[in-house]
């Protein structure tokens, strides 16, 4: 196999059908520039073969190469195909040549899973295979894509060689892999106290669509030997990408250790920052969220990362904020890049006659946020507010803003645009309606949000 692989001719590779674009890369170093740098801002995919038997490498690539072009042909997607033999393996880079509707991307490991087990069943051929995927970024360098694309190609050939299963890397990346709308939105509702309506503003992003709950879930499942920072970065990358064009506040969790140290200079957050304007958003509506993790500062300190986001635009907000946790350390030290204070009201619930200390104390911590917030031109957003009797005592003590699966549940990104100019200006007498009446909130399951429900049931 090793001979055949290194035989690969070029002259037979000519007979690719004229509309399959293709580039046969001499060395390592021409492959990176060529399918990575050529292709800024794409996701790609490299697909590693080995222990090629009873096919020569050039007759098998065509057959590779037409599968994927076959199998892809219900989207308006032409690829470019990159070619690369090293030793006894063979790379196969698949890049994408639209910028737009990565959603419609075809599961390239479907495509190479299926294409395995028909060939292996009819023993018409045998072949070892493993497929990394990146979104091909604009702040990491060629050599350092090109490595955890080989890393992750050869991570998921050795699961595979177990059993044909998705590796962590396939899992956390599966929205840019098929048609699914994988990446959703938690909504934030803001109540404007002169008119008495709610509104939607904007919301958090997540990733992996339902198959995670929330970030802290994804973070959790990342093993330890992944590059953490290298992982949230990706994720950020995929995220902006997902948004592309859409309106309204859009928030994103990243632990402090990986803003140290992946934006340790203004150069790689003025990559990121054109990343942003590509996918025609605003710096303004973008918001990183500060999620509470232990940080080591060496070379630089995390006020001084923040510092380069804010001067393009983009704020902070301080995840679960507390006054005993690390979260109210980071509000003091970064100061003005805080424009928002996230609250788990949970504690909110003691009721005067059950606690009273305990409620004096959360009246008092309501009016100490507030008065930061007054300080830093912030706001305040209620998280995880699942009953009308938490909503109506934070609104009775002005706090705006609500992330909360009782006014709006998680809904995809496509969603979320088609809806975002729908979902304005419902009256509070309306929602005061719906979440007091215990048939309508029996029937709210079946809807994503109030408005939806009010608009079905001819409320407005």
């Amino acid at each position: 196999m090793k001979k055949a692989i290194e035989s690969l001719d070029i002259d037979c590779m000519n007979k690719f059908s004229s509309d399959i674009s293709y580039v046969i890369a001499e060395t390592k170093e021409k492959f990176g520039d060529e399918f990575i740098n050529e292709n800024r801002g794409r996701p790609l995919f490299l697909i590693l073969f080995q222990n090629l038997q009873n096919i020569l490498p050039d007759k098998f690539i065509e057959l590779i190469v037409n599968k994927v072009k076959d199998e892809s042909s219900k989207s308006s997607f032409p690829f470019k195909f990159h070619i690369f033999n090293e030793k006894d393996r063979l790379y196969l880079g698949v890049s994408p040549q639209n910028e737009n509707g990565y959603n419609e991307l075809p599961n390239i490991d479907s495509i190479i899973g299926n294409f395995y087990h028909q060939y292996i069943k009819h023993k018409k051929l045998y072949f070892e295979f493993g497929v990394g995927r990146t979104q091909c970024n604009y702040i990491s360098e060629i050599d350092e894509i090109l490595s955890e694309l080989f890393i992750s190609a050869n991570q998921n050939l050795i699961d595979n060689l177990k059993r044909w299963n998705w590796t962590f890397f396939n899992k956390t990346h599966d929205f840019f892999a098929n048609d699914e709308a994988n990446a959703v939105i938690q909504p934030v509702i803001f109540y404007d106290y002169q008119r008495e309506t709610f509104s939607l503003k904007g919301g958090e992003v997540f990733i992996g669509g339902d198959a995670y709950s929330s970030y802290s879930e994804l973070l959790s499942h990342i093993p330890e030997d992944k590059d953490i920072n290298r992982v949230e970065l990706l994720i950020l990358e995929k995220l902006i990408s997902a948004c592309r064009n859409s309106p309204g506040l859009l928030k994103m969790n990243i632990t402090p250790q990986s803003l140290i140290d992946t934006f340790y200079s203004r150069e790689k957050v003025r990559k990121f920052i054109e990343l942003i304007e590509k996918n025609k958003l605003n710096t303004k509506n973008i918001r990183l969220e500060i999620v509470e993790k232990p940080y080591e500062e060496d070379k630089i300190t995390l006020k001084e990362v923040c510092e380069y986001f804010h001067n393009f635009g983009i704020t902070f907000a301080a995840d679960d904020f507390g006054v005993k946790n690390q979260s109210h350390q980071i509000v003091l030290e970064l100061g003005r890049v805080i424009k928002e204070f996230k609250l788990d009201p949970i504690s909110f619930k003691f009721k005067v006659e059950e606690d009273h200390t305990k409620f004096l104390d959360n009246l008092a911590f309501i009016e100490y946020c507030k008065r930061l917030a007054d300080n830093r031109e912030a706001i305040i957003t209620a998280e995880a507010v699942e009953d009308y009797e938490t909503l109506s005592f934070l609104l009775t003590h002005q706090i705006h803003y609500f992330q909360t699966n009782i006014l709006c549940k998680k809904i995809t990104i496509e969603n979320y645009n088609k809806s975002y100019h729908h979902m304005q200006n419902l009256p509070e007498k309306i929602v005061r309606h719906i979440l007091t009446d215990e048939k309508l909130l029996e029937e709210y399951s079946d809807y994503e949000s109030v408005f939806k429900l009010a608009k079905s049931k001819e409320l407005i």
